[in-house]
């Protein structure tokens, strides 16, 4: 496992991170496209994504910048988090939707350059019809709450 996969993984599900990770919090970052290092995202979501970590620490308090590249045909089951989300879809084809019972009927589909903000406990769910990269602007520690805990993929398998 790459070392920036590994300190990602830490990071996104409540570990310590990287010392540059933290680091970043409070200093200036840029970062090209090519400098952004993906890996796998963190357990607490559906296998098959990328996750990059652009700015903070998802693990500890303040605030942080990340990246998802899911798939086509990637599906998020609804969910929650405790902090506001300020989302940008980057490119692909995304659909969101608001509730706690994901109905694609619903959802609407966000095309590149799309924004969406999220408060804190709202009910949504999520699918990539192509390809897709959002950027995820939030503030840490990060948490996510599925409604049906048997969509949690930390809990499959036990």
């Amino acid at each position: 496992m790459k070392l920036a996969t590994l300190c990602l993984a830490v990071a996104l599900v409540g570990g310590t991170a990287d010392a540059s990770l933290a680091q970043s919090h409070g200093k200036d970052v840029v970062l090209r496209p090519q400098d952004v290092k993906w890996g796998p995202a963190p357990p607490s979501l559906p296998p098959g994504a990328e996750a990059a970590v652009l700015y903070g620490d998802p693990s500890k308090a303040g605030p942080f910048v990340i990246r998802l590249k899911l798939p086509k045909g990637y599906q998020i089951p609804a969910h929650s988090h405790p902090s506001m989300e300020a989302i940008t879809v980057l490119s692909g084809q995304f659909h969101l939707g608001m509730g706690a019972k994901a109905d694609r009927a619903q959802a609407q589909e966000l095309p590149p350059g799309s924004f969406f903000t999220l408060q804190p406990s709202m009910h949504h769910y999520a699918w990539a019809a192509e390809e897709s990269v959002v950027q995820i602007n939030s503030t840490g520690p990060f948490d996510i709450t599925y409604v049906n805990p048997a969509d949690d993929p930390r809990k499959k398998g036990k």
